[in-house]
């Protein structure tokens, strides 16, 4: 039996995929009520495929609750924060999962830790914690690492497809760790050591971050100059050896916005480059902010309460809002003393804002500049709504000529 601790974006998936195709597992999650809702057979947030997943897995023997159980192994997929000042990652939530696993676990049980961390996390903070226990590590418990590769909107499909990376000290607990994975996993899976996979995974969400730095400051320089980003990138990209991506309002989730961050942390005077790349990033809901007002003076608009930002996610067709660029934007007008801003998003249906909206002719009835913060399929579909407005698209998708971009 396998006992998933954690069971948010990562956890949930992983667990329902893991009964669904033969495995006992038992989910643990500290939150009663999260627990309640998946006894009670619903599942806790909206994605293509889960709730087909989740009748599978119940069908398989599925078991949710608050209890560390008394397994043979476990996969720990809690949250990664990180330290806003200083980028290092904060371990305290796998550090006190992996506590509580050794009150419970049998001698020789495998901990794997699915959780994104920084290269050297779980020598710093993970064995430390397990030998102050007075457990011995590859005796009386072992390690590895086996990161997560999926993205909302997609889960159901890449955790199927996807390679995989499984980090181990012990290249036989490693194999036994990849037949788990390959119970449902189609794609290659790689066994290496415990630091090679910690580093992959950051160097992968790093690599996409840096290129979309790239793009986004394009925007920048081309907005400084009164050029055509997207007919620049458009003409660039028939290069045989160029593929520059989109810009964007920002990044957000808990992968590509955080993730780069932990090897700035962790090597401040070297990742120079990812520095300057995520401060680009990160920068770009101010931008936004600066062109609703340079669109607001432009068309002699006054009233800021009569702005919507349309999309809280943090992409297209999702409920996460984790990070979201849109969250970004209000806290730095908040910053400037200023709020007002309207949001709408037909996938988050708690009020998490103020001046939040469930319906979008209401939404659009009540202002006058629209801001494509998100390209959902709805406002796609809906794009004749928007005639009457003035509109700031951030992602080219909007032709009208009432239309700005960034």
């Amino acid at each position: 039996m396998i006992n998933v601790i954690g069971l948010g974006y990562i956890g949930l998936p992983t667990a329902l995929m893991l009964a669904s195709h033969g495995v006992e597992v038992v989910g643990t999650d500290y939150n009663s009520d999260l627990v309640a809702t998946l006894n009670a057979g619903k599942t806790t947030f909206k994605e293509d495929g889960l709730d087909e997943l989740f009748a599978d897995a119940v069908k398989g023997g599925i078991k949710f609750s608050t209890e560390y159980q008394v397994t043979d192994t476990y996969i720990v997929s809690v949250p990664t924060p990180y330290d806003k000042f200083s980028k290092k990652v904060d371990a305290c939530y796998v550090v006190a999962a992996i506590k509580s696993v050794m009150d419970v676990c049998p001698k020789g049980a495998t901990v794997v830790v699915e959780s994104t961390v920084s290269p050297g996390t779980i020598d710093k903070f993970v064995r430390p914690a397990i030998e102050a226990n007075g457990f011995v590590i590859g005796k009386d418990i072992h390690l590895v690492h086996a990161p997560e590769r999926i993205i909302p909107g997609n889960m159901v499909y890449e955790l199927l497809h996807n390679n995989r990376t499984i980090g181990a000290d012990d290249k036989a607990i490693g194999e036994k760790i990849k037949a788990v994975y390959a119970s449902f996993c189609q794609g290659e899976i790689v066994v290496t050591d415990i630091r090679t996979a910690e580093m992959t995974k950051v160097v992968e969400n790093t690599f996409r971050a840096v290129n979309i730095a790239f793009a986004n400051e394009l925007a920048k320089i081309c907005r400084h100059d009164n050029m055509d980003v997207y007919e620049i990138i458009k003409i660039c990209n028939m290069h045989p050896r160029v593929n520059i991506l989109q810009p964007g309002p920002g990044v957000g989730g808990h992968c590509i916005s955080v993730d780069p961050w932990f090897l700035v942390g962790d090597y401040p005077s070297l990742a120079k480059v990812i520095d300057e790349s995520m401060k680009t990033n990160d920068g770009m809901p101010d931008f936004v902010l600066n062109r609703i007002y340079e669109i607001m003076k432009e068309n002699g608009l006054t009233d800021i309460s009569r702005v919507g930002l349309y999309g809280l996610s943090y992409k297209e067709n999702v409920d996460d809002y984790r990070e979201s660029p849109t969250l970004q934007l209000l806290e730095s007008q908040e910053r400037h003393l200023a709020t007002g801003l309207k949001t709408y998003d037909p996938f988050i249906t708690k009020d998490i804002v103020e001046n939040q909206y469930h319906d979008l002719d209401a939404f659009l009835n009540d202002v006058d500049l629209v801001v494509v913060m998100v390209k959902h399929d709805e406002i796609k579909e809906n794009m004749n709504k928007l005639s009457n407005k003035v509109v700031l698209d951030c992602h080219n998708i909007c032709t009208l000529p009432n239309a700005y971009h960034l």
